[in-house]
């Protein structure tokens, strides 16, 4: 009767640390600097994004000062194109930027 509760015991203690170590690694590593978390300026955006096909679409994505063209596909992904990020003049949505159109 003793070992069924020492094992017992056992279960609820390694269930504990568990828990305790997924709510400390779902906390991420953040920075230590807490206060000035949320004022950062963020160095990763998704811009834009046009879907080719089913399978294919290009993304237009900043990072820090530069915008990354890349071509997501089946087999992976490919950067088409890095630019200066004030290089391009974003369109409006839902207008047609092409002459003519």
């Amino acid at each position: 009767m003793i070992e069924w509760v020492r094992a017992l015991v056992s279960i609820a203690v390694v269930l504990g640390l568990a828990l305790a170590l997924r709510h400390w690694a779902g906390r991420g590593l953040r920075p230590l600097a807490l206060g000035r978390g949320r004022s950062r300026q963020r160095n990763l955006e998704a811009l834009d994004r046009l879907a080719l096909s089913p399978q294919h679409t290009l993304h237009l994505v900043r990072v820090g000062h530069r915008a990354l063209l890349i071509g997501a596909h089946p087999g992976g992904c490919t950067v088409l194109e890095s630019l200066p990020a004030g290089s391009f003049v974003m369109a409006e949505p839902g207008r047609n930027t092409r002459e003519g159109a």
